[in-house]
């Protein structure tokens, strides 16, 4: 007992330790007037037609609005005298199309609360969250990579121009689709940053809505077309997979740590005769239940996706494959319908494409692998990024249902098995959030902050270990959360982020405020015994859970070093 009490000690000092781990950098007020970066020649950078369209002073920032030929979206803002000489760059969620400066996983960074970053942010090149801007060849190539490197480079330019030095620590920031564009600067342009932070990366952006949202919108559906399961059947299954699985990490708090060691089988709470069917699944809801944990096979049974959704995910599901009512409308539906359309492959099929037009199989995965060098971040050879000294933090939560959290582990084991473990522990962490959704809420702690510790990795050298964590108060919008494009045909109205989850049940809102601790993979918190389990302080480092690898797949050479395709 007396370990485990030293071992909370010292998470609670490595806890708070970070924030006094960064560099002391003086603060640099501007050299020039915020209006005379209006003639900044951005000629260079994005080729003619490029221009700063607007530089204007607003609460204590200048702030800047550029356009990159043809037509990248880009605002710059600059502190006025508070500037300590650190970059952010912020990525943007979904398919884009807008500017968002909404920072996540950075709850409680000092430097950050007080406005000390020149921060940036790109639409990826396209206005409005459709794929429509997939007809034009040049807009691809600016959503895939080039509107988030172009930015860095412009952000940098002002910087020089303004202060009259440049910044001394570049970091990114970026969820959803924002990590994917994490993934591809360090993997492209490793010289662009310092530090980055990549969560729930749509790093296989290729499946992800192609064929993986496309198999779970047909997963739930019957011979008519009709959705079998719908949200209100939810919270029975996810009880069913709690009772089975809550506790194989040794206590009951309504969080499973490592969903792989959980083999629940839905058939456990199938209607027998005569059942009253509030209390179970039919025998269909059983078989969409199947399908939906799977993810997309082909007929030989062949997975097309590294996985499915993981269980204790099954509160998030509502919205996105499963819909809030029968009549609504789905995420899974609409976003995979625009990406077939008009993304996915080389040569844009028919108008007329409907969902019922994919295919799973092998014929479809391989038109899909034309594009794979173009979108897709899951090169892992990161040689040149760590070389330039670059930290790379990849996390996601166990229960998203918009990305499989498969995907990031099997990249961090790719990244890993190219580099080998002793120098990949030099560069890279794996944070792994038990019942936390798509880059924010769930049943889990989700707030946390991966920047001050990321500083501190970059600045000090001192590499992160535990993390605080934190229980939301609340259901807040989604850092980095999908946006469903409008699709032809289909009725209904989305909420404007995702995941679109059921409302906060009784245990989340007992659980309110509680902290714990997180461990880089593979760790995970363990309870001491005594002390209370609301408390991160009651929590030690304990060993895997599960060593079970990532399932093979028919795109798992996708994860082995490749040309990107300029």
């Amino acid at each position: 007992m007396k370990t485990f009490l030293v071992g909370a000690m010292l998470a609670l000092l490595s806890l708070t330790a970070h924030a006094q781990d960064i560099a002391a950098l003086p603060a640099v007020p501007a050299t020039q007037s915020c209006t005379a970066l209006k003639t900044q020649d951005l000629t260079a950078l994005g080729g003619a037609g490029s221009h700063v369209d607007s530089a204007s002073e607003t609460a204590g920032h200048c702030v800047v609005l550029a356009t990159l030929a043809p037509s990248i979206g880009v605002r710059i803002s600059l502190p006025l005298t508070a500037w300590t000489q650190r970059y952010l760059q912020v990525g943007c969620g979904g398919l884009c199309g807008n500017i968002s400066t909404q920072v996540g996983a950075a709850q409680g960074c000092a430097p950050l609360d007080t406005g000390a970053f020149v921060t940036g942010a790109t639409n990826m090149g396209h206005e409005g969250n459709s794929s429509e801007f997939g007809q034009d060849p040049q807009k691809r190539v600016d959503f895939a990579y080039r509107s988030q490197h172009l930015t860095a480079l412009l952000a940098k330019q002002l910087i020089k121009a303004f202060y009259g030095q440049p910044a001394a620590y570049a970091y990114f920031n970026g969820c959803s689709d924002g990590g994917r564009e994490a993934l591809m600067e360090a993997q492209r342009y490793p010289d662009d940053f310092n530090g980055i932070i990549a969560g729930a990366a749509a790093l296989n952006f290729q499946v992800q809505n192609a064929l993986y949202h496309a198999w779970q919108a047909h997963a739930n559906e019957d011979a008519n077309g009709k959705p079998i399961l719908v949200a209100g059947r939810l919270p029975l299954l996810h009880e069913a997979v709690l009772k089975q699985c809550d506790a194989l990490d040794g206590q009951a708090d309504r969080l499973i740590s490592d969903p792989r060691a959980c083999h629940f089988d839905p058939s456990t709470i199938e209607c027998k005769a005569g059942q009253d069917t509030s209390q179970c699944l039919t025998a269909a809801e059983v078989g969409a239940v199947r399908k939906l944990y799977d993810g997309p096979h082909d007929a030989s049974g062949k997975r097309l996706t590294i996985g499915g959704p993981q269980p204790g995910s099954e509160l998030a599901w509502g919205g996105v494959f499963v819909p809030m009512s029968a009549e609504q409308p789905i995420f899974s539906q609409k976003i995979a319908l625009d990406a077939l359309q008009n993304v996915s492959f080389a040569t844009n099929p028919a108008r007329t494409l409907t969902l019922a037009d994919a295919h799973f199989d092998q014929a479809t995965f391989d038109q899909l692998r034309t594009l794979h060098p173009l979108y897709d971040a899951t090169n892992p050879d990161l040689s040149a990024f760590a070389g330039r000294g670059g930290k790379l933090i990849i996390w996601h939560g166990w229960a998203d249902p918009h990305i499989s959290p498969l995907n990031s582990l099997a990249y961090h084991q790719a990244v890993v098995k190219q580099m080998e473990q002793a120098r990949v522990d030099q560069f890279e962490r794996l944070y792994l959030l038990p019942g936390v959704h798509h880059c924010s809420g769930g049943e889990g702690p989700s707030q946390l902050d991966l920047l001050t510790p990321m500083m501190s990795w970059v600045e000090r050298q001192q590499a992160p270990d535990v993390i605080l964590t934190t229980q939301a108060t609340a259901k807040a919008p989604g850092f980095g959360a999908p946006i469903a494009p409008p699709a032809g045909g289909l009725k209904g109205k989305l909420p404007p982020v995702g995941p679109m989850s059921l409302p906060v049940g009784a245990a989340d809102q007992a659980n309110a405020g509680r902290t714990r601790p997180l461990y880089p993979f593979p760790y995970v918190a363990v309870y001491n015994g005594k002390g209370d389990p609301q408390v991160a302080g009651s929590y030690h480092r304990g060993g895997p859970i599960s060593t079970a690898p990532t399932p093979d797949w028919v795109g798992s050479d996708f994860f082995k070093p490749y040309k990107a395709m300029p």
